[in-house]
């Protein structure tokens, strides 16, 4: 993801938008009538899996540890019940280098009308081009916070899906090929190519969920998860039910009302090209520029800043989330 000027984001929120594809059926769905048991989330569990996607190393476009993490995440889906299907697809990058990329989509009750998606992005950057070593700006990024984090927290979630009602769909949807953005600025769709591309080619004919969920960067330590401006354009009453739920399990330090400008992220891509609302759970601590945690986009975005607790806090108000919608309560 990358910080954006002020003017650029407003060129960017008045794009034109696709138009929504009609729904295929009017019947509502059916609500639950006894309550759903909330699986409570575990945050082991899930630093294991960030841990497991940086021992791969930096899943960077067209190398062995994209490839293997490729295989691997898709497997993890699988066994956790999804049907999983590989959008494979060749962007071509800002320097001109065509990447071999892939979303991978791990489908839930797929034939359920209900539906929510939820989305991070699995690649890493190809450059830490933040490092405050200039020897260091052209290594890739290890990336356990800024990508797998949000990979991290969706793979656990998904071991709970299974046992949603089936009239309660939930897809995950992990974009390849985010992070690989221009560090110029002024060429911002050089950034979530794999967003662009799905946005653009949904893995369902006419697929209109109700809404989405984006994470990124969600491990780090003590996190200050303010309302970004693209998801309050686009879908304010959601941010506000997931905050105002966060704050009701006890997280109201770490989801705060405060709004944050100039996030360009997948969710943008989303909403402006496919139609579909979505917002964006993002750790921005700083007031300055970049609004970022301080290991973005450095070599210093490894396994030691990850903490366990905020991969749990945030875990546990998607699982909250997910259950509350399926028995209608959301």
């Amino acid at each position: 993801m990358k910080q954006l000027p002020f003017l650029l984001v407003l060129v960017l929120f008045f794009a034109a938008c696709q138009e929504d594809s009609k729904q295929t059926s009017t019947t509502p769905p059916p609500v639950a009538t006894k309550k759903i048991p909330i699986p409570k989330f575990d945050r082991e569990a899930a630093y294991n899996y960030v841990a497991k996607q940086v021992e791969f190393g930096p899943r960077v476009p067209n190398t062995p540890a994209h490839k293997a993490t490729k295989e691997w995440l898709s497997s993890q889906l699988k066994t956790n019940g999804a049907t999983v299907i590989e959008q494979d697809f060749v962007a071509t990058a800002y320097t001109g280098e065509k990447l071999n990329s892939t979303n991978i989509i791990g489908q839930y009750n797929p034939k359920a009308k209900k539906r929510i998606v939820l989305a991070a992005h699995w690649d890493s950057r190809h450059i830490t081009d933040n490092d405050p070593d200039a020897t260091k700006q052209n290594l890739p990024v290890d990336a356990a916070d800024d990508g797998a984090s949000g990979v991290g927290v969706l793979l656990e979630i998904s071991k709970h899906l299974a046992t949603l009602p089936d009239y309660m769909g939930v897809d995950i949807v992990l974009f390849d090929a985010e992070d690989y953005g221009d560090p110029k600025p002024g060429n911002s769709y050089s950034w979530a190519l794999g967003s662009q591309y799905w946005a653009r080619n949904l893995h369902v004919s006419g697929y209109k969920p109700k809404y989405g969920i984006l994470l990124d960067m969600v491990g780090a330590k003590n996190p200050r998860f303010r309302k970004d401006d693209t998801s309050m354009k686009y879908a304010p009453e959601i941010v506000n039910k997931v905050w105002k739920l966060a704050k009701e399990m006890g997280h109201s330090n770490y989801f705060t009302d405060e709004i944050v400008t100039g996030i360009l992220d997948d969710h943008f891509m989303v909403n402006s090209i496919a139609g579909i609302k979505m917002i964006d759970i993002i750790n921005t601590p700083n007031n300055t520029s970049p609004v970022f945690v301080k290991h973005w986009h450095t070599t210093n975005d490894n396994m030691e800043n990850i903490n366990k607790r905020t991969l749990g806090a945030v875990g546990q108000v998607l699982l909250a989330v997910i259950f509350n919608e399926a028995m209608g309560k959301f």
